[in-house]
This record gives C-alpha cells, sequence and structure tokens, in this order.
C-alpha cells in the first residue's frame, strides 16, 4: 500500500494540525480534511441528519478545525476526538436552530449503552485514579478545596467565591495554579 492511501498516524495527524496552527498549511488541511470529513459525514448521518445537512454540517465542522486549530491540545485528546466533539457540538448547534431535517429524529449515539470495560481498562483507571489522589495530597489546602467545589461538586466559580468568601480571580487563578501543578505532577507520572 502507497504512503498515500495509508490513513495519517495518530503522531502525523498532531503534526499536520500543528502545521495548520502555526503556519496555515493548506496542503496540511487538505490532508486533514480528506482523512476526517467522509469520517465526519458518516457519523452525521448515523447520528440522524439527512445527507444534505450532514454534509453542511461537516463543511462547518472542517471549517471549524481550520478556525480552531490552535486551540487543539494533544495532552487532552487525539485529534479524532477533538474534531468528532467539534461535529457533534456543531450538530447540536445546529438541531437548537431548529433547521435540521432528520432521518430518525429519536437516535442519538449518546444514548448508545458504553461497551463494558475490560479488566485492564479497570486497572489502567484504577492506577489513573491513585494517581489523582496523590496528586490532589499534594496541593495547599485552599487550591484542593477550590478544585473538590469546582470538579467534583461541579459549583460555578461565582459560586465558590460567595461560599468561601474571596475574589472570583483568586478562585480561577488558584485553579489554573492547582490544574498546572496536577498537570506537572501526572504528566511525570507522579
Amino acid at each position: 500500500m502507497e504512503k498515500e492511501d495509508a490513513p495519517p498516524s495518530a503522531d502525523e495527524q498532531c503534526q499536520l494540525i500543528q502545521a495548520v496552527a502555526t503556519a496555515r498549511d493548506r496542503s496540511a488541511f487538505a490532508e486533514l480534511f480528506t482523512h476526517f470529513a467522509p469520517r465526519v459525514k458518516s457519523f452525521l448521518m448515523r447520528s440522524g441528519l439527512t445527507d444534505t445537512i450532514a454534509e453542511e454540517v461537516t463543511q462547518e465542522t472542517m471549517l471549524a478545525m481550520w478556525r480552531k486549530a490552535s486551540y487543539f491540545d494533544p495532552s487532552r485528546a487525539g485529534l479524532s476526538t477533538w474534531i468528532f466533539t467539534i461535529a457533534r457540538n456543531q450538530r447540536i448547534d445546529r438541531l437548537r436552530r431548529g433547521r435540521v431535517q432528520t432521518t430518525n429524529s429519536l437516535f442519538d449515539p449518546s444514548d448508545e449503552q458504553d461497551a463494558p470495560l475490560s479488566g485492564e481498562d479497570i486497572t489502567i483507571a484504577a492506577e489513573r485514579e491513585q494517581q489523582v489522589r496523590t496528586a490532589l495530597g499534594t496541593l495547599s489546602d485552599e487550591q484542593a478545596t477550590i478544585v473538590r467545589l469546582s470538579y467534583f461538586s461541579e459549583k460555578p466559580h461565582a459560586e465558590i467565591a460567595r461560599e468561601l468568601g474571596i475574589p472570583l480571580g483568586t478562585v480561577k487563578s488558584r485553579i489554573r495554579l492547582a490544574l498546572n501543578r496536577l498537570r506537572s505532577l501526572l504528566d511525570g507520572d507522579l
């Protein structure tokens, strides 16, 4: 099989999106478009969009990928996950605007039951959870409290500020510092 026929690997995808982000490289974008557009359209059609609307939403997704390429962070998710999240959000936006014809408006891929986790997946998740707990233990009490309220209790920043009696900016800066600390600890695998 020739190289042109082979889909780009995850590392090649990251290099291509970086080229789009930094140099607005049209050939890198074209390669990503060629790889992802048919997959995104198929995903959107399986989610119930008609062929025409799926094509339009795919175009909007690819345009968003071009515009937002600099926001892609390979440490947070794979490129395909990022692109399909954009597609999902574009689909939702289209549905909210009420201008979508669906082939089956009752079908939503997010309604499907997740496949059961393997023993290996469970072990990896348990190890990662322990690493996160250990990393959380290294934060200052102020940072740990705010992280727990924001991410585990899912409270908005303004509510945390009121509850703790501190300025909103302090809440945001403590979260940012805590997340940077956690990221450096977890990337180094403690």
